[in-house]
């Protein structure tokens, strides 16, 4: 019987990238096929030329056999290939109902949209996968979890059985993980088969059947779980040895960074999600601030770096009062700041990669003189700051919006280390990063 999905030599070109180079993968049914490799190493491109997102310059796609033709999405989804991308297709105002049913609407009496019979299906659908989501609930409402469901019913609702899921852990807490893992088996043993993009060794080995390893879009080679480790893995994916554990030395914490008092911080819906907080910082320490997504961890960080008003108590940073301060006060108290969502809060999508690496500088010299931009100055910072921080770009001119998550961080992370800082706030700073990086 064949595979139920094979790619043969695909090749992919972008100016100054090759980014996939004759690559060959197959998929069997009811197999979890894990797609591993550092950012920027092709795995996100090759899935895209699956889902009809980029044509191949070269290469053959064959499903069950039979050499298919994908254009766009719609050919794709009619040969059974779904996709959840990394970052969420969603429409936040609309009821999970109205998501699932954009573009393959059903109606009655020829005018009406039919969300009754769209709702029982989606019901129906997430109680054969345990999916538990409410059909008629709110996206913006959900947590970031439920939010990927969603994503998932869109793919069976349109009849995959093909799924890619593309990095689905990078925003999940360790709970959320194990869920969604209970609902990746569930699938496969409900006859489906599943691509799993990531660059987690722990995830790869927990989920995996098979593991194929992308290294500077080539494959490097193909393995399972039971024929591996986790160093062999790193090694094939970053070409050479890691160190998956970090030496850490105790804490000589000195003077007082950062000291909150008594803070209360309400969310956008206007319920008070930070309530009488009140914590420390020494320089010379990390303070973890755990729990699960949606206990005020955003707002919280939000309010330090000026983002959110506080509503009552203190902020002090190097003991100047900050509270409510604007965001260019706070940073150039020294605070660096590497936000939860890079594109929404981190990153200017439309500018190119040399202007977000100067976001919060680009009004000093030497990138400003006399009111007027040295681009000289900020193209060859830009370039070295892609150098010292490996970022995968094929010019410090291109839009950061077609980096790979993992490289969009890195700008985020390269700019905010590449300045005097006294104080670090980090929400997920990981988030995205291979285990090279």
């Amino acid at each position: 019987m064949p595979p139920v999905l094979e790619l043969r030599g695909i090749t992919k070109a972008f100016p100054g990238v090759l980014a996939n180079d004759h690559i060959d993968l197959t998929l069997e049914e009811r197999e979890i096929h894990a797609l591993l490799g550092e950012n920027g190493a092709g795995k996100t491109t090759l899935m895209n030329i699956l889902y009809g997102l980029y044509t191949p310059d070269e290469g053959e796609i064959y499903v069950r056999g039979r050499k298919a033709e994908i254009h766009d999405p719609n050919d794709a989804i009619a040969q059974g290939i779904g996709m959840v991308h990394q970052h969420f297709m969603l429409v936040p105002v609309l009821t999970v109902t109205e998501n699932v049913m954009l573009g393959v609407e059903s109606v009655k009496n020829g005018i009406f949209l039919d969300r009754t019979s769209a709702a029982q299906r989606i019901r129906r659908i997430s109680e054969q996968y345990g999916l538990e989501v409410d059909p008629d609930a709110y996206v913006k409402a959900l947590p970031v979890g439920v939010q990927q469901r969603v994503e998932i019913i869109k793919l069976l609702y349109r009849e995959a059985d093909i799924l890619i899921l593309d990095e689905p852990t990078a925003v999940l807490t360790p709970q959320e993980v194990e869920e969604l893992f209970k609902v990746v088996r569930s699938l496969v043993a409900q006859g489906k088969s599943v691509i799993f993009i990531t660059h987690k060794l722990k995830e790869v080995m927990a989920i995996a059947d098979r593991i194929t390893v992308l290294r500077n879009g080539r494959v490097v080679g193909t393995t399972s779980p039971a024929e591996t480790t986790e160093e062999r893995l790193a090694a094939m994916m970053v070409g050479r040895k890691v160190l998956l554990e970090v030496e850490k030395g105790p804490a000589r914490p000195a003077e007082t960074v950062l000291k909150v008092e008594g803070l209360k911080v309400m969310d956008d819906r206007g319920n008070l999600t930070v309530r009488g907080v009140s914590f420390e910082v020494r320089a010379g320490e990390v303070l973890g601030v755990a729990g699960v997504q949606g206990n005020g961890q955003t707002e919280l960080v939000q309010a330090l770096t000026g983002l959110r008003p506080v509503l009552e108590g203190r902020v002090h940073i190097l003991g100047a009062d900050l509270t409510n301060a604007p965001p260019r006060r706070v940073l150039e108290r020294g605070v660096a700041h590497v936000p939860e969502d890079r594109q929404r809060d981190g990153l200017v999508l439309s500018l190119p990669v040399a202007d977000n690496l100067v976001l919060n500088t680009y009004y000093l010299p030497p990138f400003a003189q006399l009111g007027t931009l040295d681009q000289e100055t900020i193209l060859a910072t830009a370039e070295q700051r892609v150098r010292e921080f490996d970022i995968r770009t094929p010019s410090v001119m291109t839009s950061v919006s077609s980096l790979s998550g993992g490289n969009q961080q890195k700008v985020i992370v390269a700019r905010e280390f590449s300045r005097p800082i006294r104080l670090l706030i980090a929400s997920q700073p990981t988030r995205g990063l291979d285990v090279g990086s």
